[in-house]
């Protein structure tokens, strides 16, 4: 795992939000689903996804929704990350699920994020919701899927 210094050197448009042992995300956008999806036979069909209104968000109890995070993210040739809930949420009964960074990936992160309370919580754009945890991937390709967005 790689702590504060290799991470400020690989990640310089995270500086402000590294910390000991990895990197915050930050809220960008909430999205609710509005229609079914399917993968059969490795075709991904994804729901359609609404924006909600902001910059505070309800979720409602016992509720998924998709997050974005506020900035794009480059994982460099040879790093993997992933990605784990801050714990604020966690005590809150609310989770952050996600999947691995591959090496190379560029783009918007999405992760899910559901309320598993019996009570409405509150977060607001701009609050760090998940933590980005970087190792070091021996022999390892670069990302070529269908998430990959091109570099600007």
């Amino acid at each position: 795992m790689l702590g504060e210094k290799e991470l400020t050197n690989l990640f310089p448009d995270f500086k402000d939000l590294i910390q000991p042992s990895g990197i915050d995300l930050a809220l960008d956008k909430v999205f609710v689903q509005k229609t079914g999806g399917s993968l059969i036979d490795n075709e991904k069909n994804l729901p359609e996804i609404e924006e909600l209104e902001g910059p505070i968000f309800t979720l409602k109890p016992h509720t998924g929704y998709l997050a974005s995070i506020d900035r794009k993210i480059k994982i460099p040739k040879g790093y993997s990350m992933l990605y784990l809930p801050r714990s604020t949420l966690l005590r809150s009964f609310v989770s952050v699920q996600t999947a691995v960074g591959d090496p190379g990936f560029y783009g918007t992160l999405m992760f899910m994020v559901y309320n598993h309370g019996d009570y409405e919580f509150k977060v607001k754009k701009g609050d760090r919701i998940a933590q980005g945890v970087v190792f070091k991937v021996e022999g390892s390709g670069v990302y070529s899927g269908s998430y990959q967005e091109e570099e600007e």
